[in-house]
């Protein structure tokens, strides 16, 4: 009797302690992401050193020759000046992260691809990807030769009317057909803003940023059609630049108008640098109806037999979407959230992106309307 007794609490002991070992297992945090930076001239680099109140990421390294930035930077986010090194290659031998984000010019961000791809380092960009076709292609081959995640991050990527405008064209489709897009981006000029002198450098030179209002802001809209299409590949473009401020930015355009047509629909893509105030939206027309995201939340909507049109607010408790791309990022990482191939972060969307600028920069260098495909 007394040791079926004794049987019985051992058994009971045991699965307690199971159960113990189970709820701990199931509470305890998931793992940081060891993250490095690879350039800190990018006004953005805000985005990712700010994020202090989360815990997916853990900063291991920087990367950035100009010390007195790095410096800067460090002593204004209180990161550790201990992590900063001025050359990539020794950083990630060093530190060993699993992930890194670019915040350097466009021109550089092949660069970080080619160190960190062959590590297996995931990889994600500020908008666009690359500033040529050539090295869009080369990043894009060496990311599936190393099975690495090479993401593009776009601020519109964030918006709740952006996923909401994909959500109403391809999956109820409230608007019918596409038949004409009409995005606007910009705004008064990155020197008019007060962009940083290391921000400004770059983004105003033909090399590193690949152009200027065409490329810094024409890759949204190029971006977003090649979302909204489900990747559908266009069939040519034609773009007109002009130069409205020459004294203030002598190296590259501060206006561009791009249409980009497709076998059954057209977008028409305003970049400029000329506008009297920030913006960022999306006009949509279909068979059936349009809508009007004016904003990240707002938008206008009218569609069949409705005399006016609807207004609505959108935001993450109503639409799914990231608003965070860091969460994102470490998300795909992790394989909970598997991207299409025409998601706005994905890579196959951006090398559209940057073949629809270089055909863009083309046209309006030439005059001529650039077919693709041929």
């Amino acid at each position: 009797m007394h040791m079926r007794i004794k049987k019985n609490v051992i058994v009971v002991f045991i699965l307690l302690l199971m159960m113990g070992s189970k709820t701990q297992a199931q509470s305890t945090p998931e793992k940081p992401i060891r993250l490095a930076i690879s350039g800190m001239t990018h006004g953005h680099i805000s985005f990712i050193l700010g994020r202090k109140d989360k815990k997916d990421f853990r900063l291991v390294g920087v990367y950035e020759p100009n010390t007195e930035l790095a410096q800067q930077l460090a002593k204004q986010y209180k990161f550790d000046p201990k992590l900063i090194y001025h050359n990539l290659e020794n950083m990630l031998e060093q530190v060993k992260p699993e992930a890194v984000v670019a915040f350097g010019s466009v021109f550089e961000h092949m660069a970080t691809v080619e160190a960190c791809a062959p590590r297996g380092i995931h990889v994600m960009v500020e908008k666009p990807l690359a500033t040529t076709v050539d090295h869009a292609q080369r990043m894009a081959e060496l990311a599936e030769k190393h099975r690495i995640h090479l993401l593009t991050d776009f601020e519109t990527s964030w918006y709740p009317t952006t996923a909401k405008s994909f959500q109403l064209v391809n999956d109820s489709n409230y608007v019918g057909k596409i038949r004409k897009v009409v995005i606007h981006d910009g705004h008064q000029g990155p020197k008019e803003i007060g962009c940083e002198k290391e921000f400004l450098d770059w983004l105003t030179d033909p090399v590193q940023n690949g152009g200027g209002a065409l490329i810094d802001f024409g890759c949204y809209g190029a971006n977003l059609m090649t979302y909204l299409m489900k990747g559908e590949e266009p069939v040519s473009v034609t773009a007109v630049t002009q130069h409205f401020k020459p004294e203030i930015y002598p190296k590259v355009d501060d206006e561009a108008t791009i249409i980009v047509s497709y076998p059954k629909a057209q977008c028409i893509i305003q970049a400029s640098w000329n506008w009297p105030f920030g913006r960022k939206d999306m006009e949509i027309y279909g068979e059936n109806g349009y809508l009007i995201a004016a904003n990240n939340k707002d938008m206008r909507m009218r569609k069949g037999a409705m005399k006016v049109e609807q207004t609505k607010e959108f935001t993450s408790k109503n639409i799914a979407v990231y608003e965070d791309p860091f969460s994102y990022f470490f998300d795909v990482i992790r394989e909970k959230v598997k991207m299409t191939s025409y998601d706005p972060y994905a890579l196959t969307n951006n090398v559209t992106v940057v073949r629809i600028l270089d055909a863009a920069r083309e046209s309006a260098k030439s005059g001529e309307t650039i077919i693709l495909n041929k």
